[in-house]
């Protein structure tokens, strides 16, 4: 079953349902990866991504707290954000800006 949550502007959707990735066309959408690291973005555009691997801690600046994302998880990131990703586990996602 999935969930949808928010916090500090990133929404987050856990095990959302394959339908809506079909729907979407989320398989279709360009795929990043990464190793584990740590390191500075900003978005200059909406992201929307869904892991298909990896764990992430994200902290938008200015704040101490953080998000944590994982592999199922259907994320989108505001346009604008700055942030620390602090990746744990390598990540494997398809993303599309907006």
């Amino acid at each position: 079953m999935s969930s949808v949550t928010e916090k500090l502007g990133i929404t987050i959707e856990r095990n959302p349902p394959e339908e809506k990735l079909t729907e979407l066309g989320v398989r279709q959408w360009d795929k990043w990866g990464c190793p584990p690291s740590k390191f500075p973005w900003t978005y200059d555009s909406k992201e929307t991504c869904y892991l298909l691997e990896g764990k992430v801690k994200v902290t938008p600046t200015g704040t101490n707290e953080s998000v944590e994302i994982a592999a199922g998880d259907f994320v989108v990131f505001p346009k604008g954000m700055s942030c620390t990703w602090d990746v744990s586990v390598a990540v494997d996602k398809h993303y599309k800006f907006e």
